[in-house]
């Protein structure tokens, strides 16, 4: 496992250091401009953000923090996360490693569950979490703070209904309260572990989920976490298998699909001492085969294991236990899979930026090496011409500049409708924007007596978005098709060799507000919103819907300046190198009139520049391959180590 993510993430370093030694490159070959460095700069951030997250989602007593700490925590000798019979972990938990933040256990108190801000909005917060320090050479001291996930406090049932932890419809809830009418609750709503593990530091994020009924609580698990993981690992336990809830979560939030992996815990439960292991073991097979059809999956899809005794024999050094375990089987699953499909997309991603970025520069190299091309022939043309003919040329040399600043000024009036429609598209795109239609979906709740007249507000309200973004992409389109015009008329008019302007849509961010209603679907259907007592929860759920929403347009905003600002960069840096040249031609031409300078030296000049841009041609070509082969280099790699 270790060994699989070292690969990786020798790889990653590998095409960092690839495309970091490109970009230094092109800057010093003078052939980059804004649109350029967007792409460059982009391709190294996803690199640097690379995350592989794996979230463990089951009921309470499934054996969660155990398997965590039998695959990520062995070689600790001890337990990390707090595991024992009963609740031990009451808040969603994250282990992740960021740099910039010592090592420590960060707390968002259950409080922030009464505002309007979802988890993601306290991300950046720092005043809003309790941090806690991590003695990292203090094992014991260690796992005192990780107990703080599993701490819980009373509240009054009215307090414990705002944050949306309280239906009085379900009768096991209403059992938990007390005769002074108190209920407890987790005293924290999220943590964060930051823990300096060689698997965190490669960029893997562990997500610890508190039990099914929080799938249902905590919005940020149902809209954000666990849809975006790029693995759940759905936890049973193998003496009790599916249980009812079992099945409506793993239908309703998880299901089949890539990265889904149903794990059999627990085990050891039906290692009968009074039958042979092949009794054992067929039945540990039949109630693997009853988990698969229950859950329309075949049987191999399903992994036996008992984390405890797996656990125990890496800790102890006892192989055959280990082996009985079956773990081995499960983390071969999770690693030859995942850190591959991962890779593979990563891969393709940065394997298109190269493809347009190499395009773009073999575009500007091939139109100064056309420019070249040219004025070499008119100087050879000149051979044996008598001074007339010398001034004819500087002539037309003059005509084709006075005509090419004419051209200037039809762009400078493209320039003002580009602003006009710039400014369009900020009013239907804009924050402001999309504030003003989440406040007035929260007002049209608020008015809502019943939590089945909400549906219609918060329907109104995705339309209104959608429609938002259908207006921004109407004109984004017309901004391409200008812009598309005025290059096509240069390449025709002047010559110059330009690829067409980068082509861009709000097609994802359209797909993540799908997505994101589709689980607010599936999350208030028909059936549960005829209990008013959800009201609660359904405004908490709005709320991390609005915050989600919030991050996607201003996703798409910072996208959209970016191509605003770029989308006009290749077109006008040519038009400067083509000034350049014609005035570069006019005093070359004249000088020659003037007989300061040979015409055979002249020659011999431009020729050395054509020599000297073929060269460069051949060098980008050669770094572009090395982008390319670091890329590649380990597929081969991991597929041996798998």
């Amino acid at each position: 496992m270790v060994h699989d993510f070292q690969h990786y993430g020798a790889w990653r370093e590998g095409v960092v250091a690839a495309l970091a030694s490109y970009q230094m490159w092109v800057n010093a070959a003078e052939l980059t401009d804004a649109a350029t460095e967007q792409r460059i700069a982009r391709a190294l951030a996803r690199l640097a953000d690379d995350k592989l997250s794996i979230a463990f989602v089951a009921e309470f007593s499934r054996g969660k923090s155990e398997l965590i700490n039998a695959i990520f925590f062995a070689d600790y000798g001890q337990r990390i996360l707090p595991s024992a019979a009963g609740r031990t972990t009451m808040c969603p938990t994250e282990l992740m490693y960021d740099p910039a933040w010592p090592a420590s256990l960060r707390l968002l108190p259950i409080e922030t569950r009464a505002g309007q801000l979802s988890t993601s909005d306290y991300r950046d917060d720092a005043a809003a979490w309790t941090v806690l320090p991590l003695a990292l050479d203090a094992g014991d001291a260690m796992h005192e703070t990780f107990k703080q996930v599993s701490m819980t406090k009373r509240v009054p049932v009215a307090e414990a209904a705002s944050y949306g932890l309280y239906d009085d419809t379900d009768p096991d809830v209403a059992n938990t309260v007390d005769a002074d009418g108190t209920v407890e609750i987790s005293l924290w709503r999220h943590a964060i572990i930051n823990f300096p593990h060689p698997l965190l530091k490669q960029g893997l994020v562990i997500l610890d989920t508190p039990g099914l009924n929080a799938i249902g609580t905590e919005p940020e698990l149902t809209l954000n976490l666990l849809p975006n993981a790029h693995a759940v690992l759905f936890i049973l336990a193998a003496e009790t298998g599916v249980t009812k809830s079992d099945i409506e979560v793993w239908r309703t939030h998880i299901g089949a699909g890539s990265g889904r992996i149903v794990v059999l815990n627990k085990i050891d439960a039906m290692w009968d001492e009074l039958k042979t292991e092949a009794e054992n073991d067929a039945e540990i097979d039949r109630q693997q085969a009853s988990v698969a059809q229950l859950l329309a999956l075949e049987p191999s899809q399903v992994y036996p294991v008992s984390a405890q005794k797996a656990l125990v024999g890496k800790i102890n050094g006892d192989m055959a236990l280990l082996e009985k375990s079956r773990l081995g089987q499960l983390e071969a699953a999770l690693f030859n899979e995942l850190i591959p499909a991962k890779q593979d997309i990563i891969r393709k991603q940065l394997s298109d930026d190269l493809a347009q970025l190499v395009g773009a520069q073999h575009a500007m190299l091939n139109a100064r090496i056309r420019d070249i091309v040219e004025q070499l022939q008119e100087l050879k043309s000149l051979r044996g011409k008598n001074q007339s003919v010398v001034a004819h040329m500087m002539r037309r040399i003059d005509i084709e500049k006075k005509e090419f600043d004419a051209s200037l000024t039809a762009l400078a009036g493209t320039r003002s409708v580009f602003a006009r429609l710039s400014t369009g598209l900020y009013s239907s795109l804009g924050m402001d924007t999309v504030q003003g239609e989440i406040d007035s979906v929260r007002e049209a709740m608020q008015a809502s007596r019943f939590t089945t007249r909400m549906r219609g507000p918060v329907k109104v309200f995705f339309d209104q978005i959608r429609s938002h973004l259908a207006e921004s992409d109407v004109k984004i389109a017309e901004i391409g098709e200008m812009m598309e015009t005025m290059y096509r008329k240069f390449s025709t008019e002047h010559g110059l060799s330009l690829s067409l302007p980068m082509l861009f849509s709000l097609g994802k961010y359209r797909m993540e507000i799908d997505a994101i209603e589709s689980i607010y679907q599936k999350q208030f259907g028909t059936t549960t919103l005829l209990m008013s007592s959800r009201g609660a929860l359904m405004d908490r759920f709005f709320d991390s819907i609005a915050s989600r929403i919030r991050r996607n347009f201003k996703a798409a905003n910072a996208d959209v300046e970016a191509w605003l600002k770029v989308i006009m960069a290749p077109l006008e840096a040519e038009i400067r190198k083509h000034k350049e040249q014609l005035k570069h031609r006019l005093v070359s031409t004249q000088r020659i009139h003037e007989a300061t300078d040979s015409l055979e030296q002249k020659i011999d000049a431009v020729a050395a520049t054509q020599g000297d841009l073929e060269r460069v041609k051949a060098q980008l070509n050669q770094l572009a391959s090395g982008v390319s082969a670091a890329l590649q280099s380990q597929r081969a790699a991991l597929a041996a180590a798998a």
